[in-house]
C-alpha cells in the first residue's frame, strides 16, 4: 500500500465526522430542508473535495521528491493546523440554525470545501503524514482520494439526515461535551501516530 491505510482511515473518519464549516452547512441543510431535498448538495460537497486532492496531491508529491525537507516542515505545520482544529472540536456547540426556501443544489455543495481551510489543511496532513516514503505520485494520490470519498460518502448523509436529531439530542446537555472531546482527542492520537509511530 502506498499510504498507512488503518491511521489514514482513522484520521480521515475524525476529521470528516467532526464539526467544521462543511458539516455545519450539511448539519443545518439537512435539518432544515430533510435528507431527501439536501441530497444534491450533499453530492457537491463530497465531489468538491477531489477538485482539491487531486492537484494538491501531485503538487505535494513532486515537491517531496525535489525538496524533502520543505515536505518535512510541511509535515508538521500542518499537523499543528489539525491540533488546533481538535482543540477548537472539542469547544464547539450545537447550534442547528432552520433554513427557509428553496434548498442549496449541487453546485452550492461543490464550492463548500474548496473555500474550507479544515479541507485544505486535512487533505495536506493526509498526504505529508500517511503516504509511505517512495510511494507513487498516482498511486499515493488514488489511495487518499478513495479513503475519503469513502469516508465522506457515509458521514455527509449522516450529518444531512441525522443533523436535527443529533442536535436535539445532546444540544445543551453533558453528553454534547462528551462527544466532541473525544472527537478531538482522536484527531490528535491520530495526529501523534502519524508523526511519531506511537499510540
Amino acid at each position: 500500500m502506498p499510504v498507512e491505510i488503518i491511521a489514514l482511515i482513522i484520521f480521515a473518519v475524525s476529521q470528516i465526522g467532526t464539526p467544521g464549516p462543511a458539516n455545519m452547512a450539511l448539519l443545518a441543510t439537512g435539518a432544515g430542508y430533510g435528507l431527501r431535498r439536501a441530497l444534491p448538495f450533499v453530492a457537491g460537497v463530497v465531489v468538491g473535495k477531489q477538485l482539491i486532492i487531486w492537484p494538491l496531491g501531485f503538487g505535494l508529491m513532486q515537491l517531496a521528491d525535489s525538496w524533502p525537507v520543505v515536505f518535512s516542515v510541511m509535515k508538521y505545520i500542518s499537523a499543528a493546523y489539525i491540533i488546533y482544529l481538535a482543540w477548537r472540536v472539542a469547544n464547539m456547540r450545537l447550534k442547528v440554525n432552520k433554513s427557509v426556501g428553496s434548498p442549496p443544489g449541487f453546485v452550492a455543495g461543490l464550492v463548500v470545501h474548496p473555500l474550507n481551510p479544515k479541507a485544505w489543511g486535512m487533505i495536506t496532513t493526509a498526504f505529508t503524514s500517511f503516504v509511505i516514503a517512495g510511494a507513487g505520485t498516482f498511486a499515493a494520490t488514488f489511495s487518499v482520494a478513495v479513503v475519503l470519498l469513502s469516508c465522506q460518502m457515509l458521514l455527509h448523509p449522516l450529518w444531512a439526515g441525522a443533523g436535527q436529531l443529533i442536535a436535539n439530542t445532546i444540544q445543551g446537555t453533558r453528553a454534547e461535551r462528551v462527544v466532541f472531546v473525544t472527537l478531538a482527542l482522536l484527531t490528535i492520537v491520530t495526529v501523534f501516530y502519524a508523526l511519531f509511530g506511537v499510540l
